[in-house]
């Protein structure tokens, strides 16, 4: 099994995503007229602006805070830490690279995911990529497959890493065996995720603004109180990400290392174009009410992800050089260990147990997000009656306490394979689609420049109708 899975992240990794992800994130860039600068203070004035939902839909900032919950996780700590370890300081350039590409991104994916959603079972709105596969692509056999991959995937294996993450952090720093804390936070998802996705976002909404408020204060203070190392560090991530410091150093590595491995942590920490985020961008009611606007915020959660939150934890790594430590014996720290050696070296033995503590806020809202994101495959699949989403919502308990007693090198590795089978059939889609969302998107933009508020209204697009509710955007 392990030699599949390390074919499969080896073929698409290594071949296939690096080119696609990075060559559609800049031809969104440019088609949408940088919209990462042009329109960075319209995302901001909607992320802060949208409170309203109906009853079949969740508030905008509500979507937003799922997504975070969802982005905001293990890749923000263990990941970040997974990313300089392999690939050096310069990893964290190119996971700057692909937040900014990726904003476009997914403005792209969230936009379609709000075009093409239906209404559920529960009369509540559900879309994402399996949904514009099947309707925007006339391709359902290809959105099934889709939705399988995102059952599998958010709602099991992706889990597992959350799940690991936490035990690890518990375990050192409190002491708890592994099984324990799986057992716990098991409990804890089902308690959350047995109420549905209206309680889901009402545990996010709270939680992630705390969660991200807090660690970003204790960054912020450690940035302040290092302000003489920054253009050393900032130094160091940017000689490391073109190879120019393992030359000069006579050290395995280089350019093609910290590009790979700044990709891959990219990608898994903000998600965009992994068609993850959609799922949850699609349940929200539009404000206003275009497609765009979701696609904006969302586009703004991938900043603070990476260029906020993981920024924060790379800069309290290399400035302590917890990247440089070993432990007993004599191996180079890894994973969430090197994030809490960092914690310590600025918050003395407090620190552990606060990366303890943020790693079981994160990935616990990671977790319950990425459930919220299996239910729209779910729907999907036409399997969203009450018995079955009980059957999943057990799979995941059990998955969540199993993760927690893997390695983390087994559980890395399958999240990064059954990401990547993800992220192709998006990507593939975003590329077919993409006329259509860069129409929506001048759409938008012309009621800006025209000063409406701008709506959306199918039956004034009609070249585009086809697969659209027209009820939803009557």
């Amino acid at each position: 099994m392990t030699a599949i899975i390390d074919f499969i992240n080896g073929l698409l990794w290594g071949h296939v995503l690096i080119y696609v992800l990075t060559g559609l994130g800049i031809y969104f860039t440019v088609r949408f007229g940088f919209l990462q600068f042009r329109n960075f203070g319209e995302m901001v004035r909607l992320t802060v602006s949208t409170d309203e939902a109906d009853k079949a839909g969740i508030s905008p900032f509500q979507a937003l805070a799922i997504s975070l919950a969802s982005r905001i996780g293990t890749g923000n700590l263990a990941g970040v830490a997974v990313a300089i370890g392999v690939g050096g300081p310069g990893a964290i350039f190119w996971m700057w690279i692909v937040a900014m590409l990726g904003m476009a991104t997914a403005m792209a994916e969230s936009a379609l995911a709000q075009l093409y959603k239906v209404k559920g079972p529960q009369g509540n709105y559900r879309g994402g990529p399996a949904f514009y596969i099947a309707r925007g692509m006339n391709l359902p056999w290809l959105g099934t497959i889709f939705a399988v991959c995102l059952i599998f995937a958010f709602g099991l294996i992706i889990n597992a890493v959350q799940s690991n993450s936490i035990a690890q952090a518990m375990e050192s720093s409190v002491g708890i065996p592994p099984i324990a804390s799986g057992l716990i936070i098991a409990a804890l998802t089902g308690l959350v995720i047995f109420g549905g996705i209206r309680s889901i976002s009402r545990v996010a909404e709270i939680l992630v603004p705390f969660m991200a408020g807090i660690y970003m204060l204790v960054a912020v203070w450690v940035l302040l109180t290092n302000l003489g190392q920054l253009p050393e560090v900032f130094t160091s991530i940017f000689r490391s990400a073109f190879g120019l410091q393992e030359v000069a150093g006579g050290a395995a590595g280089g350019m093609m290392v910290a590009l790979l491995n700044g990709v891959k942590r990219g990608l898994f920490s903000n998600e965009a174009g992994m068609g993850s985020a959609p799922n949850i961008a699609a349940a929200a009611t539009p404000v206003p009410h275009h497609p765009v606007s979701q696609g904006f915020v969302q586009a703004f959660g991938v900043f603070v992800d990476t260029i906020l939150v993981c920024t924060a934890t790379a800069v309290m790594i290399i400035v302590s050089g917890a990247h440089q430590m070993v432990d007993a014996n004599g191996n180079l720290l890894e994973g969430i260990v090197m994030t809490q050696k960092a914690a310590e070296y600025f918050l003395g033995p407090f620190g552990s147990y606060f990366i303890a503590i943020a790693v079981l806020l994160f990935a616990f809202t990671t977790i319950i997000a990425c459930y919220g994101y299996a239910e729209s495959g779910m729907v999907y699949l036409k399997l969203g009656t009450n018995a079955r989403m009980s059957v999943l919502r057990v799979g995941v308990m059990a998955v969540v306490l199993w993760g927690s007693v893997q390695t983390v090198a087994v559980v890395f590795n399958a999240a990064d394979a059954a990401i990547a089978i993800m992220a192709v059939m998006n990507l593939f889609a975003l590329a077919i689609l993409s006329p259509i969302v860069i129409r929506l998107v001048n759409d938008y933009r012309a009621q800006r420049a025209a000063g409406k508020t701008p709506e959306f209204h199918i039956a004034d697009h009609p070249e585009i109708a086809r697969g659209v509710d027209a009820e939803i955007w009557k």
